[in-house]
């Protein structure tokens, strides 16, 4: 249904409102929120600001008939994944979005999914834009992080362990199901679609990973393409095991073509990817039980024999795969085809 509500009445009605609500609350690092030409942010002279931005395009990533709910939702927890690969804590984001309407339903919807998840990690929206146009959502995430403690994907060294939080995999097997690829029953689907239409963003991990990790990336195009952007980085080689790779049960149903195939490049899992140095293991283990959260150890760092760095993938049999079989494994998502 479309609706007659203009520019300024939709960013009052669905946006500035309950964004000035939230920041009447503890939000003392915003000076200033909606409504000037600028947001301004104060944070500790003692810290950084991270700045990250995501774009998800209808038709690209997600589909059209997306539950707006779950769209508003994923929206910020993308841009949050990434603030928490840096250990970086919240401090609010920007939202710019283009709509081929402003339906109102659609927009009460999408709003309540996205305020839910920015009231969970006291991340407050402080400004934006909106225009006509094919749906396009696009938000800019500030975060803060205490000077020198920064996860960069530079921090790799020789030695360390690679870690992989919660589980991959799932959420492509829930694509998969969606665009009928494969058959899970509607208790599976339910049971693993929050994977790939309400992903949690690891903010709490991150930050406690900032006096134990060297490095660390988001799992957003597939784990072992991002695992491949801390080689680069940080100018190292791994070896990584596929029977360690962290998959549900629901996933392990699958033939291990497709368990392997989904956990080490599916994308869309918004989990992180660390390196630590071996010593560290029993207190990140000890982390995950204080977080709830399965941290599981599936290879680690090693020195670059090459020119450039190679992630060296052993099957089930401890077996060196051969590199014209690991390249299947090395596809991530590519924006652009």
């Amino acid at each position: 249904m479309h609706s007659d509500l203009g520019e300024f009445e939709l960013i009052q009605r669905f946006f500035q409102t309950r964004a000035m609500a939230a920041l009447a609350q503890d939000n003392q690092h915003i000076l200033l929120g909606i409504g000037d030409d600028c947001a301004l942010i104060e944070p500790n002279p003692q810290e950084h600001i991270a700045i990250t931005s995501d774009m998800l395009v209808e038709g690209r990533h997600f589909f059209a008939d997306a539950n707006p709910q779950w769209l508003g939702h994923k929206a910020l927890a993308v841009n949050l994944s990434d603030l928490a690969a840096m250990g970086a804590k919240p401090l609010g984001f920007t939202l710019a979005v283009a709509l081929p309407h402003a339906n109102s339903a659609w927009l009460n919807a999408f709003s309540n999914g996205l305020f839910a998840l920015a009231q969970e990690f006291s991340c407050p929206l402080i400004g934006g834009d909106t225009t006509r146009g094919p749906l396009n959502i696009c938000i800019t995430a500030f975060g803060s992080i205490p000077t020198g403690k920064a996860i960069r994907r530079s921090g790799a060294i020789v030695g360390d362990d690679i870690w992989v939080s919660g589980s991959v995999g799932d959420a492509r097997l829930a694509l998969a199901a969606l665009r009928q690829e494969l058959t899970l029953s509607n208790l599976e689907l339910q049971t693993i679609q929050a994977s790939l239409h309400q992903p949690t963003p690891r903010i709490n991990l991150g930050m406690a990973l900032r006096d134990l990790a060297h490095s660390a990336v988001d799992i957003s195009d597939g784990l072992f393409g991002d695992l491949k952007h801390i080689l680069e980085a940080s100018q190292v080689d791994a070896q990584v095991f596929l029977e360690q790779l962290p998959k549900s049960a629901i996933l392990k149903k699958q033939e291990r073509a497709i368990q392997n195939q989904f956990a080490a490049n599916g994308g869309d899992d918004y989990e992180l990817c660390f390196t630590a140095p071996a010593d560290k293991h029993d207190q990140i283990r000890e982390l995950g039980k204080a977080l709830s959260l399965n941290l599981t150890r599936i290879g680690s760092i090693t020195a670059m024999t090459s020119l450039t760095p190679k992630l060296q993938i052993f099957d089930e049999q401890q077996t060196l795969l051969s590199d014209t079989e690991t390249a299947p494994f090395l596809k991530s998502f590519d924006h652009f085809k």
